[in-house]
């Protein structure tokens, strides 16, 4: 076993995979630049001296870097491409909408995409064009999963299993929960690491994971909303309430059955989203639970997410927006008519 940080976990996941498969290679921004950073989070820091030619820089242009890596997966390579940020995901939209997730379709399954594209989200005081919670875009991609981890256990097993899946996947990592070093560390960072075997693991995709075992009410969150939960639960054990709290890690596909299970037991269901309300991935769980589990529910279910304003610069305005542990518990005290 090693103790282990998001960044480090998902290094040693990329190179564990590139020395299993020779066809895996890295694509994108900074990512190999000789004594650079690794990539805007140090992800992969030093990979371009282990793998010499397959740790590839690309120039500022996501919409021709991510069809490259379209084309090399159709024809037999397996790319995990890094975007800086995940608002830059929008630029390859095009490509990832309407080729890496239709052509197995497209193709009646004579042709695959099986690429793994990586995107850094949250407000971390970068601005409203480098914060966003872009889950919301991609949750709804027929042909694509959509992944976003809050452990390095998670972080390194699900991109494993990402890379071994055969379709095109999109994992989501939040910027405060990397636990990158040096000048990348991040203020205001949450601690993510976890023991990690010295053993080859994955972690499934489609699975979510029960955090904390609870009564009176479900908390559902991913990413650092995840921590927020986790947190929130342990303060209000205090006082008696007994939430359990789901890290649901698995946005596309959802895992109803781990969902249902919690929801059958407490009949209350809070879910917490950083993204703005209105048509979140919170939204699309609200909508499944109540048709999978509406009979079982005893109140409403309840959202806390951020408003539907761009993400703001100024960090006393950035923590105003984002959820915290105070609109969670005040959350919880309403839907217990406490």
């Amino acid at each position: 076993m090693k103790h282990q940080n998001i960044a480090e976990a998902l290094r040693e996941g990329i190179a564990e995979e590139m020395e299993r498969d020779s066809t895996v290679f890295c694509m994108g921004e900074d990512i190999g630049v000789p004594g650079g950073w690794g990539g805007a989070f140090t992800v992969t820091l030093g990979l371009e001296k282990r793998f010499p030619g397959r740790i590839l820089d690309t120039p500022i242009a996501e919409a021709g870097f991510f069809g490259a890596a379209v084309g090399a997966a159709m024809m037999g390579m397996r790319p995990i491409v890094d975007v800086q940020y995940g608002d830059f995901l929008l630029c390859a939209m095009d490509q990832i909408h309407s080729n890496a997730s239709m052509m197995r379709y497209m193709s009646g399954g004579t042709a695959s995409v099986p690429m793994v594209m990586r995107a850094p989200v949250g407000a971390t005081g970068r601005g409203a064009q480098h914060a966003r919670n872009t889950e919301r875009f991609f949750v709804g991609v027929p042909g694509l999963k959509v992944v976003a981890p809050s452990t390095a256990y998670d972080a390194k097993g699900l991109l494993k299993a990402s890379v071994r899946n055969g379709n095109p996947v999109m994992i989501f990592e939040h910027k405060l929960l990397y636990g990158s070093k040096g000048p990348r560390a991040e203020s205001g960072a949450v601690d993510a690491t976890s023991e990690i075997p010295d053993v080859d693991y994955t972690v499934p995709l489609g699975t979510a994971a029960v955090r904390r075992e609870g009564s009176d009410v479900t908390i559902l969150a991913w990413l650092l909303m995840a921590h927020v939960a986790m947190q929130t639960a342990n303060e209000l054990a205090v006082d008696g309430i007994k939430a359990e709290v789901i890290d649901v890690r698995s946005l596309s596909p959802i895992d109803y059955e781990t969902i249902g299970k919690s929801v059958q037991k407490t009949g209350r269901v809070i879910i917490v989203e950083e993204g703005p309300k209105t048509g979140g991935v919170s939204a699309e769980l609200a909508a499944g639970i109540m048709e999978h589990f509406g009979g079982s529910l005893l109140a409403p279910i309840v959202r806390v997410a951020s408003p539907d304003v761009p993400v703001p610069f100024a960090p006393i305005l950035e923590n105003a927006y984002r959820p915290d542990l105070p609109r969670i518990r005040q959350a919880v005290r309403r839907i217990l008519d406490l």
